[in-house]
C-alpha cells in the first residue's frame, strides 16, 4: 500500500529539516522524501499549510491495564494518543498485578499489535510488586521486549536494592526510570509547599522531597554506569542536580510533563481535584526553571504522565482525589498555545521534546521522518482553534485541568506505519 502526504512544511529536527516537501509512504516505511513526487498511491493527502513531523514519542504513560480497566484500557489510550498526535506510548507498571514477569509484558505487546491505536512500549517494574523488597525478572521482561524498568508511583527507597538493579540491568542497555519523591516528606501533603498552600490551608509537599531522591539516584547511576532516567522533574533544585550530573558525564537522562511547564499551583487554589498530581504542580519560578532547563538541554523529553482515572474517583475532595489526569489529547495543543505561540519555544524544540529525543532516548524505531524510517507521522495545524471538552475525549478519564481552555494549534492526523488512524479530529476506528 503506498501513500503519498502531499506540499506539506516537514519539520524533522532529527535531520535538522524544515522545508516544503513530499513524502512517499510505501508498505509502512518512509520511501521518498522530495519535493513535488508524482509516483501513483492508494490514497493522496494534501497537507498544504500543515506542519508534518515525526510522530510523537510519549514515554511515560499509565494504560491502566491489565486490572484497573475502569480507568482505562489499550484500546481507549491509544485511540487517545491517536486523537492527540502520539504514535508510540510508553505504558508504566503500576497495574494490577504490576507488570513484574514476562508473561504480562508479552501479554501487553501482543494485545496492543492487534489492537493499539499506537505502538505501545512496555515499562517493567524494577521490583517485584513494586514493594521495593526483592528485584523483578527485569532480565526476563528485557528479553521479552520490555523497553525500560521502573517503579513509578512509588520511590525505590532502599539504595541497596537501587544499587542491585543498577548493576543487574546496566550490561543489557536498559534505563531506570525513577519515581523520585521521598514517601516520608510526601506523605502528608497535597500540592506544593508555598504561598498557595499557606493561603488556602492545604497541607504542601515541599520540593526538596524530589531533589533528595534525584541526588541519591544520581550517584548510583555514577557509581554503576547504569543509565537512570528521572521521571517527571518538577523542581529547580532537582534540574540543577541533574545538570550538573550531565556535566560530570553521568549516564542521567530526564524528562519533564506538559503540566509542569504550563500549570503552577495557582491552579490548586480553587480546590481543583483534577489538578492534584504527584509530582505536584509547583510555584512559578520552578516552571520557569523547567522551561529554561529544555532549552539549555538539560531535559530530555517532554511527556503528558498520562493518568486517567475513573470520573467518580476525581469527583471528591482535594485531599481525597488520587494523584492524576489524562493529558494525550491535550498535550500538544497546550504546549503551542502556551509556548510555541508565545515565543517561549521554537517549533523544532516542542517536536524534538516529544519525538525525536525520547524515540533516541530508548532506542525507538520513531522520532524521524528519514528514507526508510518507520511511516509514523503527526499533521499538525498550528493556528486551529478549539476547546478542550472532556466529554469528546477517547480517553476513559474525563478529568483535566485544561477542560474549558481555548487551544490554537492540533494534531488533524495521525499516521501509523503508514495507515492513518486519525483524520480531522476523529480517530479511525475501522483501521
Amino acid at each position: 500500500m503506498r501513500t503519498l502526504i502531499k506540499n506539506g512544511r516537514v519539520v524533522d529536527p532529527a535531520q535538522k529539516l524544515d522545508a516544503v516537501l513530499d513524502i512517499l509512504i510505501e508498505d509502512g516505511r518512509i520511501k521518498k522524501l522530495a519535493p513535488a513526487i508524482i509516483e501513483a498511491a492508494d490514497t493522496v493527502y494534501d497537507a498544504a499549510g500543515l506542519v508534518v513531523c515525526p510522530g510523537l514519542v510519549d514515554v511515560h504513560t499509565h494504560l491502566r491495564e491489565p486490572g484497573l480497566e475502569a480507568k482505562e484500557d489499550i484500546i481507549t489510550g491509544t485511540m487517545a494518543a491517536a486523537a492527540g498526535g502520539v504514535t508510540t506510548v510508553a505504558c508504566m507498571p503500576n497495574t494490577k498485578p504490576v507488570i513484574d514477569t514476562s508473561i504480562i509484558v508479552s501479554g501487553i505487546k501482543e494485545r496492543a499489535a492487534k489492537e493499539a491505536y499506537a505502538h505501545v512500549e512496555v515499562i517493567g517494574a524494577i521490583s517485584k510488586g513494586e514493594k521495593g523488597e526483592e528485584l523483578s525478572e527485569m532480565v526476563d521482561m528485557a528479553q521479552k521486549g520490555a523497553m525500560a524498568f521502573s517503579d513509578d508511583g512509588h520511590y525505590v527507597k532502599s539504595s541497596r536494592l537501587f544499587l542491585l538493579a543498577a548493576r543487574y540491568i546496566a550490561p543489557f542497555g536498559k534505563a531506570l526510570i525513577c519515581h523520585d519523591i521521598d514517601p516520608e516528606l510526601d506523605a502528608e501533603g497535597y500540592m506544593h509547599e508555598g504561598a498557595v498552600s499557606a493561603r488556602i490551608g492545604v497541607p504542601g509537599v515541599p520540593a526538596i522531597a524530589e531533589d533528595i531522591c534525584v541526588a541519591r539516584d544520581c550517584i548510583i547511576s555514577e557509581y554503576t554506569g547504569a543509565h537512570v532516567h528521572i521521571a517527571h522533574v518538577a523542581s529547580k533544585g532537582a534540574i540543577d542536580i541533574i545538570r550538573q550530573a550531565k556535566k560530570k558525564g553521568i549516564n542521567v537522562t530526564c524528562e519533564v510533563a506538559v503540566q509542569h511547564l504550563t500549570l503552577t499551583d495557582e491552579a490548586c487554589a480553587t480546590y481543583d481535584s483534577a489538578a492534584r498530581v504527584n509530582p505536584p504542580l509547583r510555584s512559578f519560578d520552578h516552571v520557569q526553571a523547567l522551561r529554561e532547563a529544555v532549552l539549555d538541554g538539560t531535559v530530555d523529553a517532554i511527556v503528558t504522565d498520562h493518568a486517567p482515572h475513573a470520573p467518580e474517583e476525581k469527583d471528591v475532595e482535594f485531599r481525597y482525589a488520587p494523584n492524576g489526569f489524562c493529558g494525550l489529547e491535550t498535550s500538544l495543543g497546550v504546549m503551542l498555545t502556551d509556548l510555541y505561540h508565545t515565543g517561549i519555544f521554537d517549533l523544532a524544540t516542542i517536536i524534538d521534546k516529544m519525538s525525536c529525543s525520547p524515540a533516541r532516548l530508548f532506542g525507538l524505531d520513531a522520532g524521524t521522518l528519514r528514507e526508510g524510517a518507520a511511516a509514523d507521522l503527526t499533521v499538525i495545524d498550528l493556528d486551529k482553534e478549539w476547546t478542550v471538552d472532556p466529554d469528546k475525549f477517547y480517553t476513559r478519564g474525563k478529568a483535566t485541568p485544561y477542560a474549558g481552555k481555548v487551544c490554537r494549534g492540533k494534531a488533524v492526523a495521525t499516521v501509523l506505519s503508514g495507515r492513518f488512524v486519525m483524520r480531522d479530529g476523529v480517530v479511525c476506528t475501522n483501521k
